[in-house]
């Protein structure tokens, strides 16, 4: 997420997490919903560039990191799912 400062990046994460955890229908702290969004931001980036998509600044950043908070929480319920 090139082009952001520390404070937009703290607000993508929040708001990232806070997408994934309505997507889910989960509900976290919102400390854990900047957690889950920091987390997905490097899932996002990671999956952006090895599919070389051109995303950057606030909303590519934004949007990368909602996908990737979204992939981490679903990953994460079917890990801690009970059995």
């Amino acid at each position: 997420m090139s082009g952001v400062g520390v404070f937009a990046t703290a607000l993508i994460g929040i708001f990232a997490g806070w997408f994934a955890d309505l997507v889910l229908g989960r509900r976290h702290s919102l400390f854990f919903k900047l957690l889950i969004g920091v987390i997905g931001a490097f899932i996002g980036v990671f999956i952006a560039q090895r599919l070389e998509l051109p995303l950057a600044g606030f909303w590519g950043g934004l949007i990368v990191a909602s996908i990737g908070a979204t992939l981490f929480l679903a990953v994460l319920g079917l890990i801690r799912r009970p059995a």
